[in-house]
């Protein structure tokens, strides 16, 4: 079992959670991004950095993950992928995405953003703080359980 980030947009301080989540766990944590990132040394931290461009680092992440492997994304669409795979996934805000949720999340997902497209106003997603961060970790430490 491995976890996968998709790092160009999860909040430092889930990266934090990560970290220690890896050395404590002695689970491989693979950060993806397209840009420069610092991480600590660890046997269990890994960095792979892809080209600039629209869903290079997600393509990355689907063909590198497998079954029963936890993404880290707030990526929706990305979260799709994943669990179409039998992988799951868990949102820096601490929702898990799995088969029996993800069809109704990308639905609501892709009806807000014809919103968007139409010029509605929809709103940003609320702040986020330490409750968020809290139910991430839960979660996080849910699933690790589970194992």
């Amino acid at each position: 079992m491995n976890i996968w980030v998709d790092a160009d947009a999860c909040p430092r301080v889930i990266k934090n959670i990560l970290f220690r989540v890896a050395d404590r766990t002695k689970i491989s944590v693979t950060f993806v991004t397209n840009q420069w990132l610092s991480l600590p040394s660890s046997d269990f931290i890994h960095l792979i950095r892809v080209g600039h461009g629209a869903d290079i680092a997600d393509d990355e992440i689907v063909n590198k993950c497998e079954a029963m492997d936890l993404i880290i994304t707030a990526d929706i669409p990305l979260a799709a992928r994943i669990v179409g795979k039998g992988a799951l996934a868990l949102d820096p805000r601490g929702t898990i995405y799995d088969k029996n949720n993800i069809g109704q999340i990308l639905d609501m997902r892709n009806f807000m953003d014809s919103l968007r497209s139409n010029g509605v106003e929809t709103g940003g997603p609320n702040v986020f703080g330490k409750r968020e961060q809290m139910k991430f970790a839960n979660e996080l430490d849910k699933f690790i359980a589970r194992l």
